[in-house]
């Protein structure tokens, strides 16, 4: 059997990338096949889905906001104008004797600015480099103009002494990223779990209306027999009738057969983004690969793989950076700026970069509590306990996760059993209503046995695609929780390289 061959800026992309991706599915979704196996219907899915698409999209958002966490640590440079800055106005002016009189103010401010910002992870602080020039302008009676310039200005500025941000980003942020690789691998097996449901919704509908048309059919064979049998006597009257009720319920059968089958193509169709003229059939499976999984390894593959480890990583890293945190504003805390320019005026452009004067800035800020009651201690010790808090639940999560992903193999490594069991009564079942119904022909057996006989067959079919429902299903939902194919033995992987494009 062929069956395995966060913020505005961020939701508007995700919503772009999605109105793109429906596009690019219309067009793809017209390729007219009408038969898919299981395996194809998967990989179809994991390609052109919608909601493959909503997964991918997700994924580069994440990607994007990681890509502009590594961009704050490469030199950023911004060329900034200021261009008319016209000023208008009367103001009150202190004439040489003491006196007050109002005067007209007509100024125009120009300014360029080119600044240069580099973030130091290590320290935490930002080291700049800029230069700019302003020229100033005076209109009315004292017309004159003039320019100041800093051909270049070096400085340095620590927000904080006590507590890096920058380390503890650089903490974080890598494990956001691959949390989200992670988490968009988990994705398309959920993809992957909702497209196996699918299929088996339509093999389901499929299966009951070639029951239902069988059974219409030996129905109204049966029907036709009755009559003639009830002619020469050898039925009873009510059991005419009960034919006649059976062969009426079948036609009922077979019409709400054929409506569930149109239901089921047309949720397909629109999971995987068809259009309503692509018409789809499936390829029933055949049987299981015989597959037992070990216990330990699955435990193991699900530690190593699973975005929600990661994602615990995470909360622990995130909540000892708040104790650092607490613990830095609860003592001596202090922030640091220095710099140091040149710079020179003069009432022509010519001059203004002529023997510039230097100017220099430096300030320690300190803050040091004295009396505040324990609020500081308080805040620390209750980021310390949240944070044994954090590691308690991970660590019980972590358990419960282990102990839930032995279950999932335990029951998933009886499945194949439970399939033979199905396919087997259904064999049964229908070698059963095959022989009641000859009986039946040539009066052995009344209509009750036969209607049994039919009811217990239909009910083994339906049992045996519910086994094989049961079988894939279980077998994504590890695979989505290990991230490990068991069957090809191999990692569930994919090129993030193609997605970025």
């Amino acid at each position: 059997m062929n069956l395995f061959v966060k913020n505005k800026g961020t939701l508007v992309f995700l919503l772009i990338g999605i109105l793109f991706s429906i596009t690019s599915v219309t067009i793809k979704a017209q390729t007219g096949k009408e038969k898919f196996t299981l395996n194809e219907l998967v990989e179809l899915a994991r390609e052109q889905s919608l909601d493959a698409m909503v997964a991918k999209h997700q994924f580069l958002a994440d990607y994007w906001e990681y890509r502009s966490y590594k961009a704050k640590y490469l030199p950023d440079l911004t060329l900034r104008s200021e261009f008319p800055n016209f000023n208008r106005s009367i103001k009150k002016y202190q004439n040489p004797d003491g006196s007050y009189s109002y005067v007209e103010d007509n100024i125009n401010t120009s300014s360029l600015n080119l600044d240069l910002y580099q973030n130091i992870g290590f320290t935490g602080g930002e080291l700049f480099v800029n230069t700019d020039l302003q020229r100033i302008d005076q209109f009315g009676d004292n017309e004159a103009h003039s320019y100041r310039s800093t051909p270049v200005s070096i400085g340095y500025r620590q927000p904080t002494l006590l507590f890096n941000e920058f380390k503890w980003e650089r903490k974080i942020e890598p494990v956001k990223y691959e949390e989200s690789k992670k988490r968009y691998l988990a994705n398309l097996e959920e993809v992957t779990i909702k497209a196996v449901n699918y299929y088996f919704d339509l093999i389901l509908a499929q299966k009951n209306l070639e029951i239902a048309k069988s059974n219409y059919s030996n129905a109204d064979t049966l029907y036709k027999i009755s009559q003639e049998r009830f002619k020469i006597g050898t039925i009873a009257e009510n059991e005419l009738m009960q034919m006649k009720l059976s062969y009426l319920n079948a036609g009922s059968d077979l019409n709400d057969a054929r409506i569930n089958l149109k239901a089921a193509k047309i949720k397909l169709r629109s999971f995987l983004g068809f259009n309503d003229n692509v018409e789809i059939d499936l390829v029933p499976p055949e049987g299981v690969p015989g597959l037992d999984i070990e216990v330990e390894r699955a435990v193991s593959k699900a530690l190593e793989n699973n975005p929600e480890m990661v994602s615990y990583e995470k909360q622990l890293i995130q909540s000892e950076k708040e104790v650092a945190r607490a613990k830095a504003e609860k003592g001596l805390n202090a922030d640091f700026f220095a710099s140091f320019g040149l710079t020179q005026k003069a009432p022509e452009f010519a001059k203004v970069y002529n023997s510039p004067q230097d100017q220099e800035s430096i300030r320690l800020g300190l803050e040091i509590p004295i009396l505040d009651w324990g609020e500081k201690k308080g805040q620390f010790k209750m980021a310390e306990s949240r944070n044994e808090v954090v590691r308690t639940d991970i660590k019980r999560s972590k358990t419960e996760f282990k102990q839930n992903v032995s279950l999932k193999i335990m029951k998933f490594n009886l499945q194949d059993d439970q399939v033979d069991i199905k396919e087997q009564a259904e064999s049964t079942a229908q070698k059963r209503y095959d022989i009641t119904k000859k009986r039946f022909m040539v009066g052995k057996v009344d209509v009750l046995d036969l209607n049994v006989a039919s009811q217990e067959k239909d009910v083994a079919k339906r049992n045996y695609i519910s086994a094989l429902r049961s079988y894939w299903t279980d077998y994504y939902q590890i695979r989505k929780t290990t991230l490990f194919d068991f069957i090809k033995q191999e990692p569930i992987e994919t090129e993030y390289e193609k997605l970025i494009r």
